[in-house]
């Protein structure tokens, strides 16, 4: 590590950006990165850094750092230490869109300006799906980062598993091979032969930027830590390691005999070092309170409104631009019919994706870039988008979003490989870095996001709370009970609800083009960083119900929950149905077809955080009504039932009491038969008006 940090240093690269495991960590924030070591004592006696803006917090060996390393020759390079969960692999696509992003804001299209490096075990780099996910990126036009430096610490066994039982490959590092990338395997008990692998790697990377791979065999000298017993399960291996000379003894004796230094120089060195420790570890500070409370997070008021409106004559220009052809250009005759009816729509509805691209467009001539990624997101998974045109005759792509005005920021949207978790590492990783711009990841369906669960939980959902690291990671996940099967109905918004606490994320179901134009917007307009999940449609996309005129673009803002403007004497209101998203426009069908003047219809677009005082303010206006009703088309144990329940329940007037209406608990999130999916749907919308119906 310390030789590709030198050689970085030394060739005048911005920055290194590395992710580990736990396992070493300490060694790299202190000798890499520079952490001071009476810093870490401290820590571990329970001392805060008064600095902080951590929540919860985490152990000593998940957290990030930055510093300045200083090579030999008097260059210095910035480091960067990602933050890391115990879920060991899972940091690799975060460091490679932390890379990414250093190199975008310089500008420099080789990226080669910033170095990732990743450090591996063995096992977990044989056995993890993230790491060949991660190397599949590498030469892609949308993730390429000018190529990383793999060093693999091969400890020949994980946690107690033999490699026999790891792995069905000779080596740990075969996974790699489908790169044809360069393998080195080099002897953990010479120092210098380690050294020369590591100038080699960096050699390579630097002139072919290609990932290469280093293979230093080692091994574990207590087993998997300090307090294990390895013995129990490897007797014979740990026979030989309690007999086998250390690396800094042997490497001491090399020096000795070659007459580097004296022995009684070699062991000066050696307590020098060990007094410096020492006097850092005597020096610590000691917490006076055991358990001292944390440092308080920086608290944002997540509801003050931002001026997300742009003027008409804005967003006019804008959708001349991305609605003209250039000439020469041969678009295919579909989308030229579509481009037309786009730019007739500012005259009378805008759909759902033209109020995305006005959103975009609106973002990019305010000079904030917007990096975007998929599968298939720059048609769109439903041919809604068509960010981008490919010439028929010949297949030159055309962005318009990039082409609206001089000095304009640049829309970078890339069809991602069938890959979740490491596509979404990365675009974390690229947006925690990100200083001016916005980072979406859009999912086929909404379903797909289980495969980056892990990211999820351990980093979008979290990160702020235990590294103080922030985010305005946009998900867009299709949802909609529309009969196609259990895999394509839910975008399992439960699960992001149940990771909702500490303001740590916005969590939206909306049900117009001009919400979704006012939450993009605001996205990236306001003055801190939350992550944000929003739950689009599918049949809505090109659904004119759901469609806004340009006026709902020019005027207001974002709202989190919308009142029933329809009603004309609250006091004449006997029912108030809740509900968030698609069910919205079923219900108001129903109510149509019944005349039932009487039932206000109120839609929860924001469902964290959860505006207590406007949903009360619209409770209090109702306040006759004594049966207040959540309607989803989830079954009842998965959408927002659960979730808003308990929310809405202190709410309500002292005559008001709470049902639910919507499928019953399910462990399959929607049925397979299409017949059957109806006759559930027609039920949810005949028992919403009861006996109205």
């Amino acid at each position: 590590m310390d030789t590709v940090l030198n050689c970085a240093a030394e060739s005048g690269l911005n920055s290194v950006v590395i992710g580990m495991s736990h396992r070493g960590r300490l060694n790299v924030l202190a000798n890499s990165v520079g952490k001071s070591v009476t810093k870490i004592f401290g820590e571990f006696e329970g001392e805060i850094d008064p600095e902080s803006s951590q929540g919860s917090g985490d152990v000593k060996y998940h957290l990030g750092a930055r510093g300045t390393y200083n090579s030999e020759g008097g260059r210095a390079t910035t480091v960067v230490l990602a933050p890391n969960p115990s879920h060991l692999e899972a940091v690799n696509p975060v460091v490679e869109g932390m890379a990414r992003a250093i190199d975008d804001e310089i500008s420099d299209r080789t990226y080669t300006q910033s170095l990732p490096v990743l450090l591996h075990g063995d096992a977990a780099f044989a056995g993890q799906g993230v790491v060949p996910e991660t190397l599949n990126m590498s030469k892609l036009a949308g993730y390429r980062t000018g190529g990383t430096i793999h060093l693999i610490i091969n400890n020949q066994i994980g946690f107690t598993t033999v490699p026999a039982d790891s792995r069905s490959t000779t080596y740990a590092t075969d996974i790699a091979k489908f790169l044809q990338a360069p393998i080195l395997h080099v002897n953990g008990d010479d120092p210098e032969a380690v050294c020369r692998a590591a100038e080699f790697a960096f050699e390579w990377r630097a002139t072919f930027q290609e990932d290469v791979v280093v293979d230093m065999y080692s091994y574990r000298k207590y087993g998997h830590n300090e307090a294990d017993e390895p013995t129990f399960t490897q007797p014979l291996l740990y026979k030989k390691i309690k007999s086998h000379l250390p690396v800094q003894a042997r490497y001491r004796q090399q020096l000795i005999d070659e007459k580097i230094f004296t022995a009684e120089e070699g062991e000066k060195i050696y307590q020098d070092e060990n007094q410096r420790l020492n006097d850092a570890f005597s020096s610590r500070t000691k917490s006076s309170k055991p358990g001292a409370a944390l440092p308080a997070r920086k608290v944002n008021n997540m509801f003050t409104p931002v001026e997300t409106a742009v003027s008409k004559e804005e967003l006019l220009k804008i959708a001349t631009a991305i609605t003209t052809i250039p000439e020469g250009f041969h678009i295919h005759p579909k989308l030229l019919d579509l481009m037309q009816k786009r730019a007739q729509m500012v005259n009378t509805s805008l759909d759902w994706a033209m109020g995305e691209q006005l959103a975009f467009g609106t973002i990019l001539a305010n000079g904030r870039p917007i990096r975007f990624t998929g599968q298939d997101v720059r048609r769109g998974t439903f041919s809604h988008r068509h960010a981008v045109f490919t010439d028929i005759e010949n297949e030159r792509e055309l962005i318009p979003l990039n082409h609206i005005q001089e000095g304009q920021a640049m829309l970078k949207i890339h069809d991602s490989p069938l890959s979740e978790e490491a596509v979404l590492g990365y675009e974390y990783g690229y947006s925690v870095t990100d200083k001016k711009g916005i980072t979406f990841w859009e999912a086929q369906f909404g379903d797909f996001m289980n495969g980056a669960q892990i990211q999820i939980d351990q980093f979008i959902t979290s990160g702020e709370v235990k590294w103080g690291q922030t985010t305005n990671l946009t998900m867009l996940l299709p949802h909609g009970f529309e009969g196609q099967g259990p895999e394509h109905s839910s975008a399992r918004l439960e699960r992001f609800l149940n990771a909702c606490a500490e303001d740590n994320m916005f969590v939206c179901n909306l049900t117009t083009a001009a919400q979704y134009f006012h939450a993009l917007r605001r996205q990236v307009l306001r003055d801190f960083k939350k992550p944000m999940i929003i739950v689009t449609p599918k049949s809505l996309l090109r659904d004119m119900k759901a469609g806004s005129t340009i006026d709902e673009f020019a005027s207001g803002n974002f709202q989190e929950i919308i009142d029933d403007t329809s009603v004309k004497n609250p006091e004449n209101v006997q029912r108030i149905l809740i509900c968030s998203g698609k069910v919205y426009y079923d219900l108001i069908a129903k109510r149509t077809e019944l005349g039932a003047e009487d039932v206000a219809i109120i839609r929860l677009e924001q469902i964290y955080p959860f505006h207590a005082e406007r949903m009360k303010s619209i409770l209090e206006k109702y306040s006759r009504s004594k049966e207040v009703i959540w309607v989803q088309e989830e079954p009842k144990n998965m959408g927002a039932w659960t979730f808003v329940a308990s929310r809405i329940w202190p709410l309500l007037q002292v005559n008001q009491r709470i049902a639910y209406i919507g499928r019953n608990e399910s462990a399959s999130p929607a049925t397979g038969s299409s017949k059957k999916h109806a006759e559930e749907q027609e039920t949810i919308k005949r028992n919403a008006f009861g006996t109205l119906a």
